[in-house]
């Protein structure tokens, strides 16, 4: 996946994603909003959000995907929910952080101005990132999907048993993993959640998925790295009575016992949009002291 000029020739059509609750984020989202009517540019609200003075509303996913940019003012977790929005139609996403750690939002607020300014000249570039489809089929007979950018987990929640879970590559039988949980990670969502529970750190550019258990009752049990064109499939064993999927850091079904999730690569990348020649190791340095070396004091 290398990375591809952007070009946004004769679309006027910018959509603004903010953190709610972030004042900073709020008062940020109208002087962007100023600054771009200022230039002529049509200017929009994301759905799910208080209107910005000014700006127009765009009540659907549907009328989402006209846009030409989202602009996401906040951290990981509001350019998650812009993702969300998309609902996968093609529409890059310029990410700013509005805190201290962001691997999505990666453009500091201090340069939100000069940043969109070089965005509108086209002077960034395009990185497509893997997003991962998951489709249900619960043993009552129903079927559900959800789609995610960063990670697929199934974890216990607050129940005090562990997970008992047959996992499948290719419908050949890999293992029966028994944790407090089971993350599938995309390379983009392998520095977060999956990062945490110990798991490896993949290229964005990499065409794989990294299953981690969460806590394993086995000291055998570790990362396990899937190639991504092929299906994985996790089922609950009988033993386990009830679990949560969370898809992105959202709750989005309880399932149960031979409950049986299929995951595969969405057909549709998601655009990212970042500075030319963006260097992916100077931001682990820059978020995580990536290769950091640590004095012990005597």
């Amino acid at each position: 996946m290398t990375e591809k000029k952007l070009n946004l020739k004769n679309q006027k059509k910018i959509a603004i994603v903010y953190r709610i609750h972030s004042p900073s984020a709020v008062k940020m989202a109208k002087k962007v909003a100023e600054k771009l009517k200022s230039k002529k540019y049509q200017v929009f609200t994301a759905p799910e959000q208080k209107l910005i003075a000014g700006t127009e509303t765009v009540v659907s996913s549907k009328e989402l995907k006209e846009m030409s940019l989202l602009i996401v003012l906040g951290g990981d977790g509001t350019y998650l929910r812009a993702v969300r929005l998309l609902k996968g139609n093609p529409v890059p996403i310029l990410g700013f952080n509005m805190g201290s750690l962001g691997f999505l939002t990666a453009h500091p607020a201090s340069e939100v101005f000069a940043v969109i300014a070089e965005t509108l000249k086209n002077n960034m570039v395009i990185h497509e990132r893997t997003r991962i489809h998951t489709s249900v089929q619960l043993k009552t007979g129903k079927k559900l999907s959800f789609d995610a950018l960063n990670d697929v987990v199934i974890e216990r929640g607050s129940f005090s048993q562990l997970i008992s879970t047959s996992v499948y590559f290719d419908d050949a039988f890999v293992n029966d993993i028994k944790a407090d949980g089971l993350i599938i990670s995309t390379p983009t969502g392998s520095t977060a959640y999956n990062l945490a529970a110990g798991g490896p750190i993949l290229h964005p550019e990499v065409s794989a998925l990294v299953v981690t258990p969460v806590a394993p009752h086995s000291l055998t049990s570790r990362p396990l790295i899937f190639p991504d064109h092929q299906k994985l499939k996790l089922k609950l064993e009988k033993q386990t009575s009830t679990a949560h999927l969370i898809i992105d850091g959202q709750k989005v079904l309880e399932l149960s016992p031979e409950d049986e999730v299929t995951i595969s690569k969405c057909e549709m990348n998601h655009l990212m949009i970042r500075k030319p020649k963006h260097n992916f190791f100077s931001l682990l340095k820059e978020k995580l002291r990536f290769g950091d070396r640590y004095v012990t004091g005597a």
